[in-house]
């Protein structure tokens, strides 16, 4: 099996990819080469004669030289920034499941650990009857769950964490995700997520409009992630 995490999260918005890019750099300061992946991303922007997902080219720079390209990175880009299954019923495509366990097992193979972001939360609908879950599972990866911290964030972690168990799969541990500074309490919610989700906190990341994920990579306990 290889060694890996699946990182999702409470909601869309809440810095999956913020957080990720701050596994990579934590993994690789400990001598890993870490692949990145985001399976299907929906928004793409111009790059040179094509396109890409800014999510993609930020998980790509955090595996520095020599990382893996946007199309292995993301083998289903849609270039609408909408549900994936709706961006992709628009460009009469459909997601299939084999193709990214594919892209995935050609990462891992050339990789030491893939650190592999889903798309919005843990249950978001990629087809008809296929869905965030269906892939996380078929993986069979450790999850890490993004936490934003803002109201409500205690029940849409805790109901995700449930999911995440739910589907046969271990939750390797949460990152608290700063992204209201008018947060009220923000202490005690994370001291009330401490106590309820089983699996350690990884890092509780500050808010910072430019956030610099190498520069958060310290704040990562990674050795819990590794046991």
């Amino acid at each position: 099996m290889s060694r890996g995490v699946f990182v999702t999260g409470t909601d869309t918005g809440v810095g999956k990819t913020l957080a990720a890019c701050a596994l990579v750099h934590a993994l690789r300061a400990r001598g890993l080469r870490v692949a990145p992946m985001k399976p299907v991303a929906a928004g793409a922007v111009p790059r040179g004669d094509g396109w890409a997902n800014e999510d993609t080219l930020a998980l790509i720079a955090a595996a520095g030289p020599g990382g893996p390209s946007p199309e292995e990175v993301t083998p289903v880009l849609l270039r609408e920034p909408m549900a994936p299954h709706i961006a992709a019923a628009r460009e009469g495509r459909e997601i299939r499941l084999d193709p990214l366990l594919d892209a995935h097992r050609r990462l891992a193979t050339r990789w030491d650990f893939t650190v592999v972001e889903g798309v919005g939360g843990f249950r978001v609908p990629l087809g008809p009857s296929l869905d965030t879950r269906d892939l996380a599972v078929a993986l069979g990866l450790p999850v890490v769950l993004v936490v934003g911290l803002r109201l409500g964030c205690l029940n849409h972690a805790l109901l995700t964490a449930d999911l995440v168990r739910s589907a046969g799969l271990r939750l390797a541990g949460w990152i608290a995700n700063s992204i209201d500074p008018a947060m009220a309490v923000a202490d005690e919610n994370v001291a009330a997520l401490a106590e309820r989700l089983p699996a350690p906190l990884l890092a509780r990341l500050p808010w910072s409009p430019d956030a610099d994920p190498g520069d958060l990579a310290g704040l990562v306990d990674t050795p819990s992630l590794l046991r």
